[in-house]
C-alpha cells in the first residue's frame, strides 16, 4: 500500500484507504485511518470503508468519523462538489442566485467534525466555483433554510443536521429552488455527480479564503426578522394572547430551538414559555436524555414535567434538536400528564388552522373549494373526515415531507390555498412560507390555540374529544374500502387506539426494529416480493389470510385493475402494505433518516363488534405473526425498539 503503510490483505480496501489518505487533509481522520491500518483493525476499517454513504432524497445521514461510510470533512467536500456540478447543469443563473447553508450544534471532537465545520466546507466548495453563498453565522432551525430559499429566490439550500438522531450522527439535507426537499430524479443526478467529483478541487479546503470572500453573505439577522414577521399572518387572537393566564413550558432538548421559539411567542404577543434550564442551550452530548427525540415520549420530557409542576404550567411544548418537529403534553384533571401523539396533534392543529381560516374569510364558502390539507399515507385520515364535512380538499402523499412539500408547492402555483400538512412523526407544516415541517411556527400557533381554549374553559384534550365526536362519530363519507381510514388516538410506542362509530372499532399498533445493514434490509423486502417464487407476494402470514398487497417501491397494487399503484412510487425507499381478510392492514417501511424498519398496523372491526379486548388480542396476534414471519428479527439480527 502507498503512504508507507502495510497492505491490509484486501486489495479493494487497500485502494479505498490509499485514495482516502491522498485526499484527506483533516489530521484527525487521516491519523485515525493510519492507526487502524497499522493495528490491522479490520472490522473498524470495514466499517469505515466497506460501503459509501448513499445520497438520496433525504440527502446524507450517518455517524461522524473517518472513511467513506461516515460524515467527515472529505465526504462533505465530495458531496458538495457533486451537488455544485449538478446545480451548474440545472441553473444557468446559479452564480446570480446562489445557495443558502444552515447548521445545527452537533459536534464530534474525535474526528474534528461538527455541523458548523461541515457548513463552512460546503460554503468553501461553492464559493470556489463562483457561487454566492448565504451561510448563517450561527445555529438555526432547519425550517429557516427552506424559508430562505423561498424568501430570497435561491437555487437551493443545504442544512447540516441529523435532527433527532443519536449524538454521533450528522446529516446533509438538500432543498431545491421551489423551497421543498429534493425528490427524484434530483437525488440520482446529484449522486452521479458526486461519484464523478471525488477528488477535492484546489480551493475546496480553503475555508479561510471562503469566509473572506465577497460571495459570502450572512442572512441570519434579516431572515430571523423576516421569518418572525411572516408567521404573524397566522396570529389571529393577539389581544387574547396578551392577557392569557396559561403557563407553558418549552424544551429544545439541547438543540437549537430555544431562542427561536421565544422569538415566535413574542411575535404572537404570547407570554414567554418557561424554558427547561438544563436543556435550553445547545449541547451536542445531549446529556440529560437517552434519545434526543420528543417522539419517544415521556422519557425525554422528565425535566419538563418537573418544571411545569413547579411553575404551575399545564402545557409542555418540546422541539427536537433541529426544531422542525413539535411534541405537546398537557396536564390532565387527574394530575397525570398526557403526551399527545403525532396523529392527535395533526387533528388538533388541522382543526384549529381551518377554524382560523374560516373566521377570517367573509366568503369562506365561495373559496373553500380551493383549500387543501395534506398528510402522509401512514398518518391519520382525520383530516379527510374534516374535509368531507367542511368541503375542502384532502390529499395523501407518500411518507415524508419531501412529498408533501413538493405537492404543496404544485397546489400553491395553481392558485390553491394549502392550510396544513402533517405526518404522524410529530411533523407539521402550518404555514406555506416553509414547505417542510416546522416546529417553531407550530409552537407559536399551538401557544395561541391553547390560550384560546383556556378563554373558553377548555383544554386540548377536551377539544380533541369534540373533534372526534363531530367529525368521526357522525362521519358518513369515509370509504371503508380504504383500509387506511384512521390512525387515531395513539400512545407513543405501541400506538394502541380505539374508537367505536358506525364503521366499528379501529385499533392500531405501531413500532419499529433497528437495522444498520442495508443489505439485510434489502434482502428482507426482496424476500417478501418473491415469497412463493419470483414476483409473488405472501398469501398468508401465520394463518392470517392476505387479500391485497400494495408495494410503493415497485409500483404494484393488487387492488387496482391494472395492478399499478395510484400513489407515487419511490425506488429509493422500501414500503409494502398488506391487507388481511380479518380487516387488518400492515405497512412495513424503512425510515429515510434513521436505521429503522417501521411497521404500522390497524385492525378495522365490523360494525357492532364491540369486544375491544378480543380485538386487541387479535391485533396482537397479527403483529406477532408479522414480526415472526416477515421481519424474522433473530435471523436478520434486528434490534427491537428500546424501552
Amino acid at each position: 500500500m502507498e503512504n508507507g503503510l502495510e497492505s491490509t490483505g484486501d486489495s479493494r480496501l487497500d485502494q479505498a484507504v490509499t485514495q482516502w489518505l491522498q485526499y484527506d487533509k483533516n489530521p484527525k481522520t487521516a491519523a485515525a485511518v493510519r492507526t487502524m491500518v497499522k493495528d490491522r483493525a479490520m472490522s473498524e476499517l470495514q466499517k469505515c470503508f466497506g460501503a459509501c454513504m448513499e445520497f438520496g432524497t433525504a440527502g446524507l445521514r450517518a455517524a461522524m468519523g473517518p472513511g467513506v461510510s461516515c460524515m467527515n470533512d472529505l465526504t462533505i467536500i465530495q458531496t458538495t462538489q457533486g451537488f455544485c456540478v449538478y446545480l451548474e447543469q440545472c441553473f444557468t443563473d446559479l452564480k446570480q442566485r446562489g445557495v443558502v447553508i444552515g447548521f445545527d450544534a452537533r459536534a464530534h471532537p474525535p474526528s474534528g467534525g461538527s455541523s458548523k465545520r461541515f457548513a463552512c466546507l460546503a460554503a468553501s466548495v461553492l464559493i470556489s466555483r463562483g457561487v454566492p453563498v448565504y451561510l448563517f453565522s450561527d445555529i438555526t432551525p432547519t425550517p429557516y433554510v427552506p424559508f430562505t430559499v423561498s424568501h430570497l429566490g435561491l437555487c437551493a439550500g443545504v442544512m447540516v443536521t441529523a435532527s433527532h438522531n443519536p449524538k454521533q450522527d450528522n446529516g446533509y439535507k438538500v432543498y431545491w429552488a421551489n423551497g421543498a426537499q429534493i425528490i427524484p430524479p434530483h437525488d440520482k443526478g446529484i449522486a452521479a455527480a458526486i461519484e464523478q467529483n471525488l477528488e477535492p478541487w484546489p480551493k475546496s479546503w480553503d475555508t479561510d479564503g471562503a469566509l473572506q470572500s465577497s460571495l459570502l453573505n450572512d442572512p441570519y439577522q434579516d431572515i430571523h426578522r423576516e421569518y418572525c414577521q411572516t408567521i404573524q399572518q397566522h396570529c389571529f387572537h393577539r389581544e387574547l394572547n396578551k392577557n392569557t393566564k396559561v403557563k407553558v413550558v418549552h424544551t429544545s432538548v439541547h438543540g437549537v430551538g430555544h431562542i427561536f421559539v421565544q422569538a415566535a411567542f413574542k411575535a404572537f404577543d404570547l407570554q414567554p414559555p418557561y424554558a427547561v434550564e438544563e436543556q435550553k442551550d445547545p449541547d451536542p452530548e445531549f446529556p440529560t436524555v437517552k434519545y434526543p427525540n420528543p417522539e419517544e415520549g415521556e422519557g425525554v420530557l422528565t425535566l419538563s414535567f418537573a418544571l411545569a409542576d413547579k411553575e404551575g404550567a399545564t402545557v409542555i411544548l418540546a422541539n427536537d434538536p433541529d426544531a422542525d418537529r413539535l411534541a405537546i403534553a398537557e396536564k390532565q384533571e387527574s394530575g397525570q400528564w398526557r403526551v399527545f401523539s403525532g396523529n392527535e396533534l395533526g387533528a388538533l392543529l388541522g382543526w384549529w388552522i381551518f377554524q382560523c381560516w374560516k373566521q377570517q374569510k367573509e366568503d369562506g364558502k365561495a373559496s373553500i373549494k380551493d383549500v387543501y390539507m395534506l398528510s402522509s399515507t401512514v398518518s391519520s385520515k382525520i383530516l379527510r373526515a374534516i374535509a368531507v364535512k367542511e368541503g375542502f380538499h384532502f390529499e395523501e402523499t407518500l411518507t415524508g415531507f419531501k412529498w408533501m412539500g413538493n405537492r404543496a408547492k404544485e397546489l400553491l402555483d395553481q392558485g390553491k390555498t394549502v392550510l396544513f400538512a402533517f405526518e404522524e412523526a410529530i411533523g407539521y407544516m402550518c404555514s406555506p412560507a416553509v414547505l417542510d415541517k416546522d416546529g417553531v411556527s407550530a409552537a407559536a400557533i399551538a401557544g395561541e390555540f391553547v390560550s384560546y381554549l383556556a378563554s373558553k374553559n377548555r383544554t386540548l384534550s377536551h377539544q380533541l374529544r369534540s373533534i372526534y365526536e363531530e367529525y368521526v362519530s357522525q362521519n358518513i363519507a369515509i370509504d371503508i374500502s380504504n383500509i387506511y381510514v384512521l390512525y387515531l388516538v395513539v400512545d407513543h410506542y405501541f400506538h394502541i387506539v380505539s374508537l367505536f362509530f358506525r364503521y366499528g372499532y379501529h385499533i392500531s399498533k405501531n413500532s419499529y426494529f433497528i437495522c444498520h445493514d442495508q443489505d439485510t434490509i434489502k434482502r428482507l423486502f426482496e424476500r417478501l416480493r418473491n415469497y412463493d417464487g419470483k414476483n409473488s407476494y405472501p398469501k398468508e402470514c401465520g394463518g392470517f389470510a392476505i387479500t391485497a398487497v400494495r408495494d410503493l417501491t415497485t409500483g404494484y397494487d393488487s387492488n387496482q385493475p391494472d395492478n399499478k399503484a395510484v400513489l407515487p412510487t419511490s425506488k429509493s425507499s422500501q414500503m409494502i402494505t398488506f391487507t388481511f381478510a380479518n380487516g387488518g392492514v400492515a405497512t412495513m417501511r424503512t425510515s429515510g433518516t434513521e436505521p429503522k424498519i417501521k411497521y404500522y398496523t390497524e385492525l378495522c372491526a365490523a360494525p357492532g363488534n364491540s369486544d375491544l379486548n378480543q380485538l386487541k388480542t387479535e391485533l396482537d396476534n397479527l403483529v406477532d405473526a408479522i414480526v415472526e414471519h416477515f421481519y424474522q428479527p433473530e435471523k436478520n439480527n434486528l434490534t427491537p425498539r428500546p424501552e
